[in-house]
């Protein structure tokens, strides 16, 4: 089946998502083919070499780790009793409304049968209340009221001492819009001045912003509003979400990367690139540690910090504006994922993932045999349990250790039972590499097109302008990059889908409109 086909499905159950047709052109380069390096090759770099080898061009692909899958990459460990295990830096969530990469997976499973469902979302907080979001429609408005009539965090005094006037604008998110309005506020601030009940703000919202691995009180507003938008108020495809089925490697890169070699990519793991140099005839000389190698184009797919090590070394690269910005780029605080082999099971009626709040600084808890193949054969075996406590924007002067000892305490205030239990092994991931978006951060965001014409960027640090975060932002700009390229040989690029751009209710965006806010 071609590209162009496969794109023509509709992406999910939202009949007002958006498609974005990319500029008319022939199917495929005619010709010499030209060469083009992507640097990076998690899901920007993947979702940009794909679009491109698909269509004929020669991809040289340059990943400085010895896997691909970039922040979901996976690598082999073996455990204190002999087991061959994969550890990662853990649980992420597959949502439906992420539909450019579950584009990108499609190519190596049309029906993406790699993936299984977790049945709910749910949210907990020490003091007793549980939230939900099994039992919510899905469709706005009705998503935002269910979960309000749902929800043990939402009283209706609580709902009458709210501030309507502030609440409104996130019944019509528009992008790029939302920035020019909200990236001067924290999010934080946002909660405070829309005043919601304080029991929601935690439990809720508060989780919902630390998937950014922030702090909300260094977090722009303007992401928070976003992401109520693109999981919540502004698409019908809910807040539900799936996860692979076996661990990433296996259900993702490994057959994703045989696929690019079966369209002719060249894949360099184990070889990081140092500079980048434009040339006066408009290629651009990659140098790496396999030597430099000139290309018609280059794609740089890297986290803050690669990118910004690049950009340093490459003193041509760019104007000085453009290497400003992205030399003031900066990454969250360190995050801490603990993977723990224990030798008894948690309870049986524990979720796949539960968000926490109000446990130190546990974040949420997984429980791997309930939804990933290898986990679950490992507990079949030895009658244990795996499982997984993530602890974001901790602070980088924390001593690791005793992080960690933190973590395992507060999993047994969650789920007593594992008070008695001993590891088997343990893994602990501490990282600090994700993106920032600060308050007031978004005017020196880049955006996929650079100074350079043969120079595209692409990663969940890349603005788009277009209603998409995280892990759907990576293949988004990924996609994009390509087609910038693409263009330039006036071949057609990929066709994208996302949320809607708006509110969904026109009389709420009338509203919105005439309150002036």
């Amino acid at each position: 089946m071609s590209p162009g086909a496969r794109e023509g499905a509709r992406r999910g159950r939202d009949r007002r998502a958006r498609v974005l047709h990319p500029l008319p052109g022939s199917a495929r380069v005619s010709g010499d083919p030209p060469a083009v390096a992507v640097v990076g090759g998690g899901i920007a770099g993947l979702a940009a070499a794909t679009a491109l080898a698909e269509r004929g061009v020669g991809v040289t692909l340059y990943e400085r780790e010895r896997q691909l899958g970039g922040r979901l990459a996976g690598w082999p460990e073996r455990l204190a009793d002999g087991s061959d295990v994969t550890m990662s830096r853990g649980f992420h969530a597959f949502f439906r409304q992420y539909y450019n990469l579950r584009g990108l997976l499609r190519r190596i499973d049309p029906e993406l049968s790699m993936l299984t469902p977790l049945p709910d979302y749910p949210l907990r907080h020490s003091g007793g209340l549980q939230d939900s979001f099994a039992r919510v429609p899905r469709t706005p408005p009705w998503s935002a009221l269910g979960f309000a009539a749902l929800s043990p965090t939402f009283g209706w005094r609580d709902l009458a001492g709210m501030n309507p006037r502030a609440a409104l604008p996130l019944l019509d998110v528009r992008v790029p819009e939302v920035y020019e309005r909200y990236d001067g506020l924290s999010a934080r601030e946002l909660l405070e001045r829309i005043r919601f009940p304080e029991a929601a703000h935690h439990l809720a919202f508060e989780v919902f912003s630390r998937s950014f691995f922030a702090d909300p009180r260094r977090l722009s507003a303007a992401e928070l509003v976003l992401m109520f938008h693109i999981y919540f108020l502004g698409s019908s495809e809910g807040l539900l979400f799936d996860v692979p089925a076996e661990p990433f490697p296996a259900a993702l890169w490994d057959p994703l990367g045989r696929y690019l070699t079966g369209h002719g990519a060249s894949l360099r793991t184990g070889s990081p690139v140092e500079s980048v140099e434009p040339a006066r005839d408009g290629t651009c000389v990659v140098h790496s540690g396999r030597g430099a190698r000139a290309y018609d184009g280059v794609v740089l797919a890297l986290d803050t910090d690669g990118l910004r090590s690049v950009v340093s070394r490459s003193p041509l690269l760019g104007d000085e504006e453009w290497r400003a910005r992205v030399l003031r780029l900066r990454t969250t605080p360190p995050f801490l994922v603990s993977r723990l082999w224990l030798d008894r099971p948690v309870a049986a009626d524990r979720p796949g993932f539960l968000g926490t709040s109000g446990y130190g600084p546990l974040d949420n808890v997984s429980v791997l045999e309930r939804w990933e193949g290898e986990s679950a054969r490992w507990a079949a075996r030895t009658g244990g349990s795996v499982v997984e406590l993530h602890a974001y924007a901790v602070d980088p002067a924390a001593d690791r250790l005793v992080e960690q000892d933190r973590l395992r305490a507060e999993l047994r205030r969650v789920y007593p039972e594992t008070a008695g239990a001993r590891a088997v092994d343990q893994r602990h991931e501490w990282r600090a590499d994700c993106p920032l978006f600060p308050v007031g951060g978004h005017g020196d965001r880049p955006g996929v097109r650079t100074p350079e014409p043969a120079v595209v960027l692409a990663g969940d640090l890349v603005g788009s302008g277009l209603p998409v975060a995280l892990m759907e932002r990576a293949a988004t700009t990924g996609f994009l990059a390509a087609n910038a390229l693409l263009a330039r040989w006036g071949v057609r690029g990929q066709t994208l889908w996302t949320v809607p751009d708006r509110g969904r209710v026109p009389a709420l965006r009338a509203l919105n409109r005439l309150a002036g806010i």
